[in-house]
Formats: C-alpha cells, sequence, structure tokens
C-alpha cells in the first residue's frame, strides 16, 4: 500500500510535539459541478518543534502514535512571512 503524503498550512502549534494541520481540497460539487474548497485538520508529530503557525509543510501517514496523531511532519516547504 503506498504512503499517503499531504501538503497543507500549519494552524496551530501550542501542543508539545504537535502541529495542527489544515488541508484544502478542491472538489466539483455532485450536483451543481461548481469547485468548492472542503478543509480538513490533521494532528500531526513533530519533534524538531521547527513548523510555526502559517508554514506551508509536507506531512506523511504513519502508524498511530497517539489515539487522534497518525501522522507526522515530513519537511517544510515554505516558511511564513510572520
Amino acid at each position: 500500500m503506498a504512503v499517503k503524503e499531504l501538503v497543507g498550512v500549519v494552524v496551530s502549534d501550542k501542543a508539545i510535539n504537535t502541529r495542527i494541520v489544515a488541508v484544502n481540497d478542491r472538489i466539483p460539487h455532485k450536483n451543481y459541478q461548481k469547485v468548492i474548497t472542503r478543509t480538513k485538520r490533521y494532528i500531526v508529530h513533530d519533534t524538531e518543534f521547527d513548523a510555526k503557525i502559517g508554514d506551508k509543510v509536507k506531512i506523511r501517514e504513519t502508524r498511530p502514535i497517539s489515539k487522534t496523531k497518525c501522522w507526522v511532519l515530513t519537511n517544510i516547504l515554505e516558511k511564513s512571512s510572520t
């Protein structure tokens, strides 16, 4: 089975070793075919404390680390300007 990888933006960095990453997905509406944006938030493991709010990051699926955390931060694609 292939490993899932997603790209998103860090929206929270308050917890220790944990970041919350919002991933936007653009899909057509099933009836009207208008493109809509859906946002899903993933709880991501980050041991090096590198990612800050607003950073664009790549995450990858891994084994369950806690009850809700099964994604790990792979690398930072873009640092935020703030």
